[in-house]
């Protein structure tokens, strides 16, 4: 089978590592993903992986990170079965295959055109699946997406990236269009970005990062309608078993330094 050439550059080249990373966790003893789809996609992507220099660290991490927005995925869809899911920035994510949500629930994925066509090359069609090939920050694309049914929005791995003024409006403009549900993503502080800004894979892609949230009640102000409602530490010691020692060490001084503990953090929202 000839590989699918992927021709990606910056951010838009990071989600090579997030999708390579759930690859690796997939193929762990005892994985927590099981994300089987991912594994099949990197093997069919043309690609030179070692250059990000992903390691079994991040893989773990990458998939905590999943896991737990998967589950309030779940939680959200077994109250609201005809709900639907808006997925922001999916990337190569295989969130809807891992889920396997029930008929009644329409799902989305948005993402650039060119990683709407790899997608598509990848990964096969579902009832109920839609791909909207639009940039998130947009605002065109959302009247594609009904407003009259509880919604599940999903940022995963997207917000640094975002303007820190189009956060925010990216946001209101969904809290308007849609008529209620939650909001759930990833968010970094200021260290945070700084770290990220570290990290070898993230370098190797030559992408930036711009938008860090500090203190997460401060979006409840910018965004009229949200309410937080859950905000845990995206590094937290109880799932760090299969990490190294060394990175288990690290996890557990960090849960006990505030400044540390806030680097990353898993942010669900009520609107």
């Amino acid at each position: 089978m000839t590989g699918e050439k992927v021709h990606l550059t910056k951010e838009k080249e990071t989600l090579l590592i997030t999708v390579y990373g759930k690859a690796l966790e997939s193929r762990l003893p005892q994985s927590l993903l099981k994300d089987h789809f991912a594994d099949e996609a990197v093997r069919r992507i043309d690609y030179d992986f070692s250059r990000l220099k992903v390691d079994d660290n991040l893989g773990v991490g990458l998939a905590i990170r999943a896991k737990t927005l998967d589950d309030w995925v779940l939680a959200f869809l077994t109250e609201n079965p005809k709900a639907i899911v808006l997925h922001l920035g999916c990337g190569l994510d295989t969130r809807i295959f891992r889920i396997d949500p029930p008929s009644g629930v329409d799902w989305f994925d948005v993402d650039y055109p060119e990683v709407i066509e790899l997608r598509r090359k990848l990964y096969p069609p579902r009832d109920h699946y839609r791909l909207i090939a639009s940039s998130v920050t947009e605002p065109g694309w959302l009247d594609e997406v009904p407003g009259d049914r509880p919604a599940m929005v999903v940022a995963e791995g997207l917000t640094p990236y975002l303007a820190a003024d189009e956060g925010p409006r990216l946001f209101s403009r969904l809290v308007a269009h849609l008529s209620g549900g939650e909001l759930v993503f990833d968010a970094y502080s200021r260290l945070g970005l700084k770290i990220i800004r570290l990290n070898p894979s993230f370098r190797a892609t030559g992408a930036e990062v711009h938008w860090s949230i500090e203190d997460p009640h401060e979006l409840e102000q910018k965004v009229p309608g949200l309410q937080l409602v859950e905000d845990l530490s995206a590094y937290r010691p109880e799932h760090a078993a299969r990490m190294s020692w060394v990175a288990r060490l690290f996890i557990r001084l960090w849960s006990y330094i505030p400044p540390l503990r806030k680097i990353g953090r898993l942010l669900r929202y009520r609107f």
